[in-house]
């Protein structure tokens, strides 16, 4: 049944004991929404033609009836529970809800307005109170457990019995076997945490727009292009927005050591205090996460939410870290001093401090490497990198092909899209790349879905990599770092795991996996940045059409392990402060966050005067606005399966058609269908090792 027939035949079902007025009013909604019917787009893509932010609440809600509708169809079913009546219909039953919500929460990450920012708000807490009536409903939880009880008995194949057996963890981890008292607790917490997790995200973003660094003279400024301090200017100063991140990109040209103390400042500080400021917000959530843990059953919040994943527990996570933190501070302590002496052979006498470290680390680059970083970026044009670049490597890999698509509407007109074909010329699915930076968009960079694939719902990927990169001016080209090159080689490999997805349900499908085994796919897809094959096809000077020289590669590659002890352990601090807020107690008082942080980097050996965390407590959207608490050891954990994952390649004959199919079909094309450390084994033939992770990083 497709998605139109589905939205009005629930409709007609809703109304058919009310009056004609009303069921007239339903069925102009339907007609006037068009988040409410199918898109008649090319693989049922959004048509951004039609959508309008007065549609979003609506539909949303509409959504949340529908389902709810369909929940209350399976709990009052008098026939014995079976996996059609009951896990089948479950998994159907968002189909409304989820053809709108995938639209808004893709404009309101990367497109977003006031009207969208106040749905936020409105629907955090109804958002978790719906997904809360679904999880903890005792007789939708009875019918699941005897269909999961029975599960041998009934004739299913492998992917359906995988997902009965998904369903049954979930509700039980969602608190699905507490008494009704403690529901109703759960209930509360989780309606609480959204808001204040919402709230958080609001003063972020505003902290990111409004929080940044305005100086009145171009003197200020030197070092950046002038078409680049052009950019900077607004109202007769200039304005530099924060990322997302503790460094600041412009840290490593400017050359005026006060504006860079004063940048970084800005950044480090953007929400300790004013209107800006989150630390209450985190102390809230993280005792509210803590006292969650308790009522299902757990010591700290760390050890609940790491359920089903490969990592398992809070103390695998931190024997990671323990293996990594020695290489790391010994690493970063050559760097440092390495940069202090490039200071001094400045003829300055100053201590090297955290706002320094980029500035010099390109110079000690520079002459250690002889690597210019502007020079590097003239090979690097984005449209070179995306169609001659990323999309080589895919067909190389994967026989894919690609054809760009000017005919399909979009949210913003930087918005690319692209058909993807296979290699027998059958379609695959749409691939939208938002890769500039502007004010309505978060930091960071990130894939998503506007339609996930599925069997059961006849359905394609349309998949979008979001970034933000630099936007040039005006008829001159894109030309990104070769940190932005390995970025969107990485958003790429996520889009490959949804577009490769080969299951029946959607909620299974593709890139729906465990925190750490997800990033897995993308990181492994960086290493093709630097495959000489690759690279030779996409580095091209962007006046003269000449290839990257030899010279200027190896020095890449060279450089490829320099700042990499800085680079681990700013990675480290944030996930060991991820970690430490997780497991905290609920009876644990936190009265200040910095002094809790200090203590947590302590406790670790990884407070380093010269090395900040990449994200601090007050701006650590992943963890406190972004579904990542407990999660953020993740990007960590995948490096190391992709780097060993690349050494089997390189062990197999790299880059050819045999290695890609075997990794599409036993690693990319699974989804959430099995184990992840079993489906490591079928696709390696033997469990990942760290060794070529710290090879890779240069710490071994």
């Amino acid at each position: 049944m497709n998605k139109y027939i589905l939205v009005t035949t629930l409709a007609f079902m809703a109304s058919c004991n009310t009056n004609k007025t009303k069921k007239e009013s339903e069925n102009m909604v339907n007609i006037e929404n068009p988040l409410l019917v199918k898109s008649t787009l090319d693989y049922g893509a959004p048509d951004f033609t039609k959508i309008k932010d007065e549609h979003f609440m609506p539909a949303i809600l509409k959504g949340m009836e529908v389902q709810n509708e369909e929940i209350v169809k399976i709990v009052e079913n008098t026939d014995a529970p079976t996996f059609e009546n009951t896990i089948l219909a479950l998994e159907e039953s968002d189909r409304v809800l989820d053809q709108a919500t995938s639209v808004f929460y893709a404009l309101a990450g990367a497109h977003t307005n006031d009207v969208i920012k106040a749905n936020q708000k409105e629907l955090a807490p109804k958002f978790s109170t719906h997904r809360d009536e679904i999880s903890l409903n005792t007789k939708l939880f009875e019918r699941i457990r005897t269909v999961y009880t029975n599960i041998e008995t009934l004739e299913l194949d492998a992917e359906s019995k995988h997902l009965v057996k998904e369903y049954y963890k979930n509700f039980v981890k969602a608190g699905a076997n507490l008494s009704e008292d403690k529901k109703k607790e759960l209930k509360d917490i989780n309606a609480e945490l959204a808001t204040l997790s919402n709230d958080f995200g609001k003063k972020l973003l505003d902290a990111s727009k409004k929080g940044g660094l305005t100086v009145s003279g171009k003197e200020q400024l030197a070092g950046l292009s002038e078409e680049k301090i052009a950019s900077l200017e607004k109202d007769g100063a200039f304005e530099i927005q924060l990322i997302n991140t503790t460094q600041q990109p412009l840290l490593q040209t400017l050359e005026n050591r006060e504006t860079r103390k004063a940048l970084f400042e800005k950044s480090i500080h953007r929400s300790d205090s004013g209107d800006f400021e989150t630390s209450e917000l985190v102390k809230k959530m993280v005792l509210l996460r803590a006292k969650k843990a308790n009522i299902l059953g757990f010591d700290n919040y760390a050890s609940w939410s790491l359920q089903g994943t490969m990592a398992t527990t809070p103390d695998k996570v931190f024997e990671m870290f323990n293996g990594l933190i020695p290489g790391a501070v010994e690493k970063a302590t050559a760097e440092t001093k390495e940069i202090q002496a490039e200071i001094k052979k400045e003829g300055k006498g100053f201590k090297l401090a955290p706002s320094d470290w980029n500035h010099y680390a390109e110079k000690v680059r520079k002459s250690k490497y002889s690597l210019n970083e502007d020079e590097v970026k003239q090979y690097f044009e984005l449209t070179n990198v995306l169609e001659k670049g990323v999309f080589y490597a895919a067909t190389k890999l994967y026989g894919l092909s690609f054809k760009k698509r000017t005919d399909i509407p979009t949210y913003h007109p930087d918005v690319v899209v692209y058909e993807i074909f296979e290699e027998d010329g059958s379609k695959l699915g749409l691939f939208y790349g938002d890769f500039f930076a502007r004010d309505s968009k978060r930091g960071g960079a990130w894939m998503s879905s506007f339609v996930k694939q599925s069997k059961l719902r006849n359905q394609k990927p349309v998949i979008y990599n979001v970034c933000n990169y630099p936007k040039p001016a005006e008829g001159e080209p894109a030309l990104i770092s070769f940190d932005n090159v390995e970025t969107t080689f990485h958003e790429f490999g996520h889009a490959l795991h949804g577009f490769f997805a080969d299951q029946e349900y959607e909620s299974i499908s593709g890139t729906s996996v465990a925190r750490d085994f997800v990033e897995f796919p993308s990181q492994f897809n960086e290493n093709w940045a630097t495959h000489p094959q690759v690279l030779n096809n996409y580095a091209l000077h962007y006046k003269t059409g000449e290839v990257i020289p030899d010279t200027l590669l190896q020095k890449i590659k060279n450089a490829g392990t320099f700042n990499q002890g800085y680079s681990i352990i700013e990675n480290l601090c944030s996930s060991n402060l991820d970690m430490q807020w997780h497991t905290i107690s609920s009876e644990t008082t936190v009265e200040n966050v910095a002094k809790f942080e200090e203590e947590a980097l302590a406790k670790m050996k990884l407070k380093i005067d010269e090395v900040p965390p990449r994200y601090r407590s007050t701006y650590f959207a992943h963890i406190f606005a972004g579904g990542y608490g407990a999660g953020y050891y993740s990007y960590l954990w995948t490096e190391m399966l992709s780097h060993d994952a690349y050494d089997w390649f390189k062990n197999n004959g790299l880059l050819n058609r045999h290695n890609g199919q075997k990794f599409r079909e036993e690693v990319l094309s699974k989804g959430n269908t099995m184990d992840y450390s079993e489906m490591y084994r079928v696709f390696a033939g033997r469990d990942p090792k760290s060794e070529p992770m710290l090879k890779a990083r240069g710490l071994k």
